[in-house]
């Protein structure tokens, strides 16, 4: 109980893939010389790899804990925060004050760095180690010192249906429904042919049993998110996720109050902070933080301000190899507002090699890890894909 934090390392990742996320690239849709490419359905930057940046914590007694950055793009940012500024100041300390690190890290960068975006990520890798050593410390697992578990599986949502063409996407739904799964979202960024055009296509394969969403990647306007949405309702959709820019809180609003289904926010915040105003302003029925983002500590505090406004609980899941899905799974097994976590198959199921864990997916669940702490660790393997960033 008395051991405090001796070392930190870090190790940022990248490990090659065939397709990149979300599927093939658009016709003359090349990488730079940085590896990175665009998607033009949303403008926004992604690798052609999968890259991350892992967090290793050791006490004085010799016990290990590790923990996940958001590192999809640029992961030494991220390092650079750590190894220059919130290292130093957590060496020393005691795991079982994770909350109090959490806030000290905080107010470290409120107004030397930001209070959100990087910084945060940082943070995030950071709590996330410190929670998996404290349960390790404590002979637990990190759901139990949340509070206590409510569920040992937690129903997905599979997530994105990489494909060439919108029968092909159709038909790859069409196998998870066959394979005992009950809800898919597909990506607007590269429904090539409009929303509703994949939206019909896939119903038409799945029957009308399945919860369909549709992650909208920030595309419209409210005007013409609430026309969109009205016409994918047609074809019973579940939820839609971020319909307008993140920063429209008017937009979200009048988004959430003018359709009739559910409206999923949040992947992109980080803190209460960014939730509040939201969720005082009734912009989604459901939020989905990202644990990269906001570590176990401001995760837990999202989802439970949340509950104060109704407000249930779908988690996201980045690129990772499975050590912030696993904290991710810890934090919701707890919470009494969670519906589904998201389930990225094409992330999770080809790097799930890189880690020592009993978690899996399969027939509509996730199934807890088990043993102290979060239950997962990196194999020899994952660290081999460790770059220099120099």
């Amino acid at each position: 109980m008395n051991a405090t934090v001796s070392a930190v390392e870090l190790f940022p990742l990248r490990i090659p893939r065939d397709v990149p996320y979300l599927g093939p690239l658009e016709e003359d849709n090349r990488p730079n010389p940085k590896g990175y490419i665009v998607r033009p359905g949303n403008r926004t930057v992604y690798p052609v790899f999968d890259q991350t940046l892992l967090v290793r914590v050791e006490a004085s007694d010799g016990t290990v804990g590790w923990g996940e950055c958001f590192g999809v793009v640029a992961p030494q940012v991220a390092r650079t925060i750590l190894d220059e500024l919130l290292i130093p100041f957590v060496i020393g300390r005691s795991p079982h004050d994770v909350e109090r690190i959490y806030e000290d890290m905080y107010d470290l960068q409120r107004v030397r760095g930001h209070f959100g975006g990087y910084a945060l990520d940082a943070i995030a890798g950071l709590d996330m180690a410190l929670w998996d050593l404290r349960a390790k410390l404590s002979g637990q697992p990190v759901w139990q010192l949340l509070g206590g578990l409510r569920r040992q599986k937690l129903p997905v949502y599979v997530s994105g249906l990489p494909g060439a063409t919108k029968e092909e996407r159709a038909a790859l739904g069409k196998r998870w429904i066959e394979r005992g799964f009950s809800a898919l979202k597909f990506a607007a960024v590269v429904a090539a042919e409009g929303e509703v055009a994949e939206i019909e296509a896939i119903r038409s394969q799945v029957g009308s049993a399945p919860r369909i969403l549709a992650d909208l990647h920030w595309r419209y306007t409210a005007l013409e998110a609430v026309q969109l949405i009205e016409r994918l309702c047609e074809y019973d959709l579940y939820l839609a996720e971020a319909p307008v820019a993140p920063e429209d809180l008017a937009g979200q609003a009048h988004v959430a109050r003018s359709v009739k289904t559910r409206i999923g926010l949040g992947e992109e915040w980080r803190t209460v902070h960014e939730y509040l105003p939201r969720l005082q302003a009734g912009c989604m029925d459901v939020i989905q933080p990202e644990m990269a983002h906001t570590g176990i500590t401001g995760f837990v505090r999202i989802c439970e301000l949340a509950q104060a406004f109704h407000c249930q609980v779908m988690p996201h899941a980045t690129i990772n190899i499975g050590i912030a899905q696993a904290a991710s799974l810890h934090a919701a097994a707890t919470l009494a507002n969670f519906v589904m976590h998201e389930y990225q198959h094409t992330i999770f199921d080809r790097n799930k090699q890189y880690i020592r864990s009993a978690m899996d997916c399969r027939a509509g669940f996730f199934t807890l890890p088990d043993g102290p702490g979060l239950g997962v660790e990196p194999t020899e393997e994952a660290l081999s894909f460790a770059f220099n960033q120099g």
